[in-house]
């Protein structure tokens, strides 16, 4: 779980790639960079990031059987609210309990 602000979108394939500049890590298994490539697997705009939008990203870490491919992820169960001090309270609150 992450806030991000989204820079750039692209469409490659059936996937969308976003760049993320990564602004808070609040819940994480894995490492963050300053930046990061968010992948969503469809190009319909599900869920509806704009750019320049700030959001809290709940992403998963994907790596295929064969270990060639590392990346976070935003599946359809994910989760991705815009931004707002509200959820910033309402995660640092969870991280309490969790």
């Amino acid at each position: 779980v992450f806030q991000g602000r989204i820079l750039a979108q692209r469409f490659l394939g059936q996937e969308t790639r976003y760049e993320v500049e990564v602004k808070t890590p609040y819940r994480h298994r894995f490492p963050l960079v300053a930046r990061e490539y968010l992948w969503v697997p469809n190009t319909c705009g599900c869920p509806p990031l704009r750019e320049g939008g700030e959001y809290l990203l709940m992403a998963r870490r994907h790596v295929n059987y064969e270990r060639t491919l590392n990346r976070i992820l935003l599946q359809d169960d994910g989760y991705a609210r815009p931004w707002t001090p509200r959820e910033h309270r309402l995660v640092r609150e969870a991280a309490r309990h969790c």
